[in-house]
């Protein structure tokens, strides 16, 4: 594993524990000698979680739609900054940057992300390992919908076998090392 994506949201939310999760992930990914990807922005979870592998001496590739540039506040610290046009490019070039995706508590954008990300595993379009930081409990009610989908037959599988879900990440970084 050498490179790993990482979608939240462009602003903190509500309780501190997201972005003091987001920072500790950001300085656990560097101190193991993994590139974060992320969608470049400098504030809110995106910034806390490059911020923090930026300190921890981590490399740090962004990837901002054109038209993002001063909404996420571009990020213009990082190792690279690559300047998109779209957000469907962004997309694509993270998730071919990394052997493995994290997602972070965020809002549709990240939603978005996440259902992507499991869509394209699901239909085999890749077999890159998905995982949950749930912080806080954030994702609890979504993750018991899709239990729902899965037990009213819209899932193909169990969905232990797509996501990976974690409440600390610590527990995580150990799992995407050990791939589990």
């Amino acid at each position: 594993m050498q490179a790993v994506a990482v979608f939240c949201g462009s602003k903190s939310g509500k309780n501190e524990l997201f972005e003091i999760h987001a920072r500790q992930l950001g300085q656990l990914l560097a101190q193991a000698g993994l590139r974060l990807v992320y969608g470049g922005g400098s504030k809110g979870l995106m910034g806390a979680v490059a911020d923090a592998a930026l300190a921890a001496h981590g490399v740090v590739l962004g990837v901002i739609p054109e038209k993002l540039r001063s909404w996420e506040h571009q990020h213009d610290g990082i190792t690279e900054l690559h300047v998109v046009p779209d957000m469907h490019t962004r997309k694509r070039m993270m998730y071919e940057w990394c052997d493995a995706a994290i997602i972070l508590p965020g809002g549709f954008g990240t939603m978005d992300e996440l259902f992507e990300m499991l869509t394209w595993n699901q239909l085999a379009i890749h077999d890159k390992p998905i995982y949950v930081l749930n912080s806080g409990g954030f994702y609890s009610d979504l993750f018991q919908m899709m239990q729902v989908m899965h037990r009213e037959g819209f899932l193909y599988d169990d969905l232990s076998k797509r996501v990976n879900i974690f409440d600390l990440p610590q527990a995580l970084l150990e799992a995407l090392l050990t791939k589990k």
